[in-house]
């Protein structure tokens, strides 16, 4: 057996970890779209869906708190931010789908593209939308008191660097390295 007969592959587990990495983009948006916890502030929370706050009967501690909640789609930042949100999280699911099935139909290149563009729109929705959030939300705060962005918006922002991770993978060209003349 010469050295032109054996042939070596060897295994990059880029798109796996691409796939691995959207997999996880698309469950963090899933746990930060339905969080109910955006912004916190005592008596206060807000979510993408409802706002609340203590009714003041209830902070000498004496009675169980009681939580007024309304609904935030009245305003049209927090409308905006939520369509973002939903477009980019479905761009996310198109994308891992296209993946997953190319992935084990086994034609991978002929999709790596389309995957990275639906995922690189996603990063941009995402972006825009947890851009905007804090920012309309400062604007046209009446909190005097003080508040952070809470774990909801923060899973909002690890979805997108998953996004961008498993966008970036699926760019790489990795199968002029997996050509046996290699």
């Amino acid at each position: 057996m010469s050295v032109d007969e054996v042939h070596h592959h060897v295994f990059r587990p880029f798109k796996l970890i691409a796939l691995l990495s959207v997999f996880l983009a698309l469950c963090l948006d899933v746990v930060a779209l339905l969080s109910p916890e955006w912004v916190t502030a005592d008596h206060f929370s807000l979510s993408l869906w409802q706002s609340c706050t203590q009714s003041a009967a209830a902070k000498d501690h004496q009675h169980e708190p009681e939580w007024s909640c309304f609904s935030t789609l009245s305003s049209d930042w927090q409308i905006a931010t939520l369509v973002l949100l939903i477009a980019g999280a479905v761009s996310t699911l198109a994308a891992f789908l296209v993946a997953l099935i190319s992935l084990c139909r086994g034609t991978q290149r002929r999709h790596y593209r389309l995957v990275a563009v639906f995922l690189l729109t996603a990063v941009v929705l995402q972006a825009c939308a947890l851009v905007l959030y804090p920012i309309k939300f400062i604007d046209g705060t009446v909190l005097q008191t003080y508040h952070e962005f809470n774990w909801g918006y923060g899973l909002g922002w690890g979805a997108t660097i998953f996004m961008l991770g498993g966008g970036i993978l699926f760019c790489l060209r990795t199968d002029i390295y997996e050509d046996a003349t290699y």
